[in-house]
């Protein structure tokens, strides 16, 4: 687990020191996500050679997934030592919140619906494909 979650960090950390010596705009820890995606695609390379690898990297992923809600810990512990914004700025808040949750939902369906449409397949061949199945 050691190893596992040193290669995570360490992706994190290379993502972090090339965005703040080239002076790039994306966050570093989603360049060192992109580091992490590259890593694990070639990880099937790596498990040939050291097959315990593999599943060292699937048990630290899957121990990170089971307690990632701690991680929201000191997200609720921030937003309660500052009420006091929260209660001048609320509204606006709530606003941001629900507008900002239906643009996510409405760019969600179109780009659905266009990614459909580009890949041939429709909803309807599948619902009539259904409906002859059930007959």
């Amino acid at each position: 687990m050691i190893i596992s979650l040193t290669i995570i960090l360490l992706c994190q950390l290379l993502g972090e020191v090339i965005v703040r010596w080239f002076g790039w705009l994306v966050p570093g820890p989603v360049l060192g996500m992109l580091f992490l995606l590259v890593f694990l695609s070639l990880r099937d390379r790596i498990k040939k050679r050291v097959p315990e690898f593999g599943r060292a990297l699937d048990a630290t992923g899957k121990g990170l997934l089971a307690h990632l809600s701690l991680l929201f810990i000191p997200a609720s512990v921030g937003v309660i030592q500052r009420l006091d914004v929260l209660a001048e700025y609320g509204v606006g808040l709530v606003v941001a919140l629900v507008v900002s949750t239906f643009i996510t939902l409405v760019v969600t369906v179109v780009t659905f619906v266009v990614v459909s449409r580009l890949s041939g397949s429709s909803m309807e061949a599948t619902d009539d494909a259904g409906a002859g199945e059930r007959s």
